[in-house]
């Protein structure tokens, strides 16, 4: 009895993980509300959870500030140009899709690259911004750079990140209408930062390989790889 009451039990840690996840998710939602801020605040979501990968966090919500005020600019600037960028595609997609004839196939399949080099890019710029001193230039070339160099940690975490949407249309399919009801419940409880948590277990791994070993500051910086 005492074992379970204990707050080492592996069952308080458990909730205790999950309680962050639930915390950090709605400090999340919220900084994203007013748009412009996304950038800011998926890179702070980001660094409390690479921070809770290594088992390193202590303050979450502490920790997101200052993620949040120390890389404010870069990650507005860099959230505008993740913005437009992804609208040009859209509509250049809508156009290409629209029209008939080999030359409006070409221009699809052109764009459906680009879209999928859009998303490696949007997979890693946050993270890597949450760890790494850099320019915005050498943050969006270091994404893309990484994602292909580390394209089996890559492909897992797409899978990651498009899990609940799989699962969703598999509920939705088989008409569990009660499990997609908590399904959709629990992913706005703590969909965003438990992904964000589980990648963050593989980009600690991939960002060791860039960081000296002697190394002891919480955000180091980083070359044009």
């Amino acid at each position: 009895m005492n074992r379970f009451f204990n707050m080492d039990n592996k069952f308080f840690v458990f909730m205790g993980r999950v309680a962050d996840l639930i915390l950090l998710n709605v400090l999340c939602i919220l900084c994203c509300i007013p748009v412009v801020t996304a950038g800011a605040s998926i890179t702070a979501l980001y660094y409390v959870t690479l921070k809770m990968a290594r088992d390193e966090e202590s303050y979450i919500i502490r920790s997101f500030f200052r993620s949040f005020k120390q890389n404010f600019k870069q990650a507005t600037i860099i959230n505008i140009i993740m913005l437009l960028t992804a609208a040009v595609l859209y509509i250049d997609l809508k156009i290409a899709r629209a029209g008939s004839g080999a030359m409006y196939k070409g221009l699809f399949t052109l764009f459906i690259a680009f879209a999928l080099i859009y998303a490696l890019i949007l997979l890693y710029i946050y993270p890597i911004l949450a760890k790494f001193f850099n320019s915005i230039k050498n943050t969006f070339v270091n994404a893309f750079l990484m994602s292909i160099r580390h394209l089996p940690q890559t492909i897992l975490m797409l899978l990651i990140s498009v899990s609940p949407v799989l699962l969703l249309f598999l509920f939705i399919y088989v008409s569990f209408s009660q499990v997609t009801s908590i399904l959709i419940m629990l992913f706005v409880l703590m969909g965003f930062a438990t992904l964000a948590y589980w990648k963050s277990k593989i980009f600690v791994k991939i960002f060791d390989n860039y960081i000296p070993a002697d190394e002891d500051e919480e955000k180091s910086a980083l070359d044009e790889i």
